[in-house]
């Protein structure tokens, strides 16, 4: 069966350019012109994939992936002009998975679209294959796909939370930046920068004081480790 994405924008130009792209490389298309109505076509299609536009009118994208998020674990991908770094971490933060900006080129746009969904299936697999991870501040439950963080419930974006599952599943080893967006993100279309964003979203739920991290220890020059608390 086809996978299905959801296409939201307000301009019709562009949704059709992406929704032949999308349809030409085999895949199944929704779409929908604001953020209300994108809501409803995912309670009701429940697409592997959403694709949204920011500016729009009655609801924008930054809404729109709130409360989508809240709903749906399917991934996000913010595509809009909108090109500036506090923009890009606002999209991140409400929980998108990649954020791209226009114009971009069909192959470029495509292989996002493919990364995307295959770190999809990829997560469903592992959460079947492995149980978790438990130490005395952090705990995985992949088969739930939750994250508790001193014994009260954490929540997570999909992204982060194949982050942190990945730096945990080699914990006390330093993982590299390109290993890291090879691994998680799949793709070489990111900058390192993303990286370090959602490392930064990390620390923020896991450290007592993101500031001085003590469990996500960054290795200069080199990457990211997660170090078990010693009690």
């Amino acid at each position: 069966m086809a996978e299905t994405v959801l296409v939201v924008d307000d301009e019709e130009s562009i949704r059709e350019i992406l929704t032949t792209w999308l349809e030409d490389s085999g895949y199944e298309t929704v779409t929908s012109s604001n953020g209300i109505e994108a809501l409803r076509e995912l309670y009701q299609h429940r697409p592997d994939l959403v694709i949204a536009d920011i500016l729009m009118p009655e609801m924008d994208g930054y809404e729109f992936c709130r409360l989508a998020r809240e709903v749906s674990e399917a991934p996000i991908m913010l595509l809009t002009a909108l090109s500036k770094e506090h923009e890009k971490v606002k999209g991140f933060d409400l929980g998108a998975d990649d954020y791209v900006v226009k114009p971009v080129g069909m192959e470029e746009f495509l292989a996002r679209v493919g990364a995307l969904l295959r770190r999809r299936g990829k997560s469903t697999v592992a959460q079947v294959e492995q149980t978790g991870y438990r130490d005395s501040v952090l705990a995985i439950d992949l088969d739930r796909h939750e994250v508790w963080v001193r014994e009260e419930r954490v929540e997570f974006t999909p992204t982060e939370f194949r982050l942190l599952n990945f730096l945990t599943d080699r914990v006390g080893k330093t993982c590299g930046l390109r290993e890291i967006l090879s691994r998680v993100w799949e793709s070489p279309h990111y900058p390192f920068e993303v990286v370090k964003w959602h490392i930064a979203r990390l620390r923020s739920k896991l450290e007592e004081d993101p500031r001085n991290p003590r469990l996500i220890i960054t290795v200069r020059g080199v990457g990211y480790r997660y170090d078990p608390p010693l009690r």
